[in-house]
C-alpha cells in the first residue's frame, strides 16, 4: 500500500510553538518542524514530540488513540512510545523520530530531532538484557520460517540487545516481505514491487541475522539440532517454529491446470499478475477475505470476475449475515458476479463447471478456500499438537527450549477464555516479538487482542478480537450505509468488533477488550458517531 499523504498542518513547532494552555492533559495535536509532520502530546506535566506518520503505512497518528505514554495507529493498531519513538507493537517495525521539547513563556517549542536505527535497543531494553544472568540468553537461536512471526522475532532479539547467533530458515526466496499486500494493492497494480520487501537488501546481513534458503527435514531435540534438506544442519540453544500456513488445495478434475492458482507467496502473486495481463475472464473459488480481495484486485485490472462459494453470503461465518450482504453488494457494484450456495465440480481448459451444471468462462482460476497450518516441523520436534501447535501463555511448546508463533500456534486467549489459533499477520508479528523476549528470559504473557484488516476497493474493514461463535450481534451505525461498528457477543461478553469508517472506535474497542472492561466497551459501541 502506498503511504498516506500526511500534509503539513498546524503550527510550526520550531518557530511559533504552541501555547501550553491550549494543550490539555491527554490531548494531542499535529504540527510540523523543518518540513515534517510532528505529533505533540501531553501527559500530566510531560509534553512529547514525535513523528506523526506511522512507519507502517503512513497513517496520521494524531487521529489515533493515546494510551498512557503511548500512541496507537488508527489504521492497523501499531503502537509507539511517546518517550522514545520506539515501535512497541507490530505491524510498525521502525521507530519514530523524537524532538527535544522546550518550555518558554507559557509556550512549547521543539528542537533537535533525534533519529534511531530500526534495531537499536532502547536504554530500557539494554538495562533489561544486561540485568539477566548470562545463562538466560541462549548462545544460538534458530527460527524456522521467515514470515511475519519469524522475521519479527529475529528483529526483536537484536532490539533487545541479544548478541548471539540468529539463523532464520525458509525456502521462500523473497521472505521476509509484506504478505498482506499481495492480495491488495500489489495485486491490483497500485503498489510497486519495491514496496513489498519488509527490509532493504543487505539489512539482515548488516544486523548479523543469517537467512538459510532451505527446508527442515528433521529435528533432533536431544542434540538441539535441525537437519536441512540441503544436507547441512543448524545447532540451537533455543528454537522458534514459525512455519506458517499453506493454502488449501482443490481435489477436483482440472485442479492442477496451469491457469489455476492459489495466493500465499510473492511468487504466487506474480504468477497471477502475469496471467491476468492476457486474461479476460477470472473465476475465484471461495469467498474468503483472500478470495474477495483477489476479486477486487482483478476487477481493478479490468477482468470479468465471478466468485463461487458454498455459503449463502460472503464471509457469513466470520461477519454475520448483514455484514456479508453489505460486502456482497459492494463487490456487485464493482461488477463482481456471485454464485453462492455452489461449488465447482471440475475445471476445464477455458471454463469452470459448477455442481448445478453451469459453465463459467475462465481464462484463469484463483482458489481461496482457506489455509492449513504447516505442522511437519512441529511433528518432527515431537511437540504437542492440538488443532495446531499447543503453546502456553509464554508461547512455549511442550518441549523445553522450543517456542511456536504465528499461524501454527494455538494459545490460551485471556479475553475469550478459550485456546485459539488465529491466521492474522499482525498477530503473527506480535507473537514473534513476544517469543523473542521470552527466549531471552522475559516471561511475558502473550495476551494481545487479535487484530486484522481487509481492503475491498476503497473500503477497509478493521476487526479486533476473535469470535468463532456468537449468540448476538450489536450494531452501532448503519451497515448498509457502510459506516458502522458491529459487536459479536456471546454470553453477554463482546468477543470481537468489526468496524467500517470508524477507525478510532475500533482502537477504543481494542483497548477496552485489552483492559477487560466490558462497560467501557459498551460505551464505545453505543455512543453517537
Amino acid at each position: 500500500m502506498a503511504e498516506a499523504d500526511n500534509k503539513l498542518e498546524g503550527p510550526d513547532l520550531v518557530v511559533d510553538g504552541v501555547a501550553l494552555a491550549d494543550l490539555a492533559d491527554g490531548a494531542m495535536l499535529q504540527g510540523h518542524a523543518d518540513g515534517e509532520p510532528v505529533l505533540v502530546a501531553r501527559r500530566g506535566d510531560d509534553v512529547f514530540a514525535i513523528g506523526n506518520t506511522c512507519t507502517h503505512y503512513g497513517a496520521p497518528l494524531n487521529t489515533g488513540l493515546l494510551v498512557g505514554d503511548t500512541v496507537r495507529c488508527p489504521w492497523h493498531h501499531a503502537c509507539f512510545s511517546l518517550r522514545s519513538g520506539e515501535a512497541l507493537r507490530a505491524p510498525a517495525l521502525n521507530p519514530l523520530p523524537c524532538w527535544t521539547v522546550e518550555h518558554r513563556n507559557g509556550r512549547v517549542y521543539i528542537h533537535t530531532k533525534r533519529d534511531r536505527e530500526p534495531l537499536a535497543p532502547t536504554p530500557a531494553d539494554m538495562k533489561a538484557v544486561g540485568s539477566r544472568p548470562q545463562s538466560a540468553s541462549p548462545s544460538a537461536v534458530v527460527i524456522i520460517g521467515a514470515g511475519a512471526a519469524g522475521s519479527a522475532a529475529a528483529e526483536m532479539l537484536r532490539r533487545q540487545g541479544y548478541k548471539g547467533r540468529i539463523t532464520m530458515i525458509d525456502s521462500d526466496d523473497g521472505a521476509p516481505y509484506d504478505r498482506p499486500n499481495l492480495s491488495k494493492d500489489y495485486l491490483a497494480g497500485e503498489a510497486e514491487e519495491e514496496w513489498i520487501p519488509l527490509r532493504p537488501e543487505g539489512f539482515y546481513n548488516e544486523h548479523d541475522i543469517a537467512i538459510v534458503r532451505s527446508s527442515v527435514t528433521a529435528v533432533d531435540v536431544k542434540a538441539r539440532k535441525v537437519q536441512l534438506a540441503d544436507g547441512s544442519s543448524q545447532e540451537y540453544a533455543a528454537l522458534l517454529i514459525a512455519t506458517g500456513a499453506e493454502p488449501r488445495r482443490l481435489d477436483i478434475p482440472g485442479h492442477d491446470r496451469a491457469n489455476v492458482h492459489v495466493l500465499r507467496s510473492l511468487n504466487d502473486s506474480k504468477a497471477i499478475i502475469a496471467l491476468a495481463e492476457h486474461s479476460h475472464h477470472a473465476v475465484v473459488l471461495g469467498a474468503s477475505f483472500i478470495g474477495l480481495e483477489v476479486a477486487a484486485s482483478l476487477r481493478a485490472r479490468g477482468l470479468e470476475v465471478h466468485v463461487v462459494a458454498p455459503d449463502p453470503k460472503p464471509l457469513v461465518r466470520v461477519m454475520g449475515d448483514e455484514m456479508g450482504t453489505m460486502i456482497q453488494k459492494l463487490h456487485e457494484e464493482h461488477g463482481v458476479v456471485f454464485h453462492l450456495g455452489q461449488t465447482a465440480t471440475s475445471i476445464g481448459s477455458d471454463s469452470v463447471i459448477l455442481e448445478n451444471g453451469e459453465h463459467l468462462r475462465a481464462d484463469m482460476v484463483v482458489v481461496g478456500i482457506g489455509v492449513i497450518p504447516r505442522l511437519d516441523v512441529a511433528k518432527a520436534a515431537g511437540v504437542t499438537l492440538e488443532k495446531g501447535v499447543s503453546v502456553n501463555e509464554y508461547l512455549e511448546t511442550s518441549v523445553p527450549g522450543i517456542y511456536a508463533a504465528g499461524d501454527i500456534a494455538r494459545w490460551p486467549d485471556r479475553h475469550s477464555g478459550q485456546k485459539i489459533r488465529v491466521e492474522h499477520w499482525v498477530v503473527a508479528q506480535r507473537q514473534g516479538q513476544t517469543a523473542a523476549r521470552n527466549i531471552l528470559g522475559a516471561r511475558e504473557r502473550f495476551d494481545t487482542i487479535p487484530f486484522f484488516w481487509s481492503k475491498h476497493y476503497d473500503l477497509s474493514i478493521r476487526y479486533t478480537g476473535h469470535a468463532e461463535h456468537w449468540d448476538r450481534i450489536d450494531v452501532n451505525g448503519d451497515i448498509a450505509g457502510r459506516d458502522c461498528s458491529v459487536a459479536f457477543v456471546q454470553g453477554g461478553k463482546t468477543l470481537a468488533v468489526a468496524s467500517v469508517k470508524r477507525d478510532l472506535e475500533n482502537l477504543e474497542a481494542a483497548f477496552a477488550m485489552e483492559s477487560n472492561d466490558e462497560a467501557a466497551l459498551k460505551r464505545v459501541l453505543t455512543e453517537t458517531h
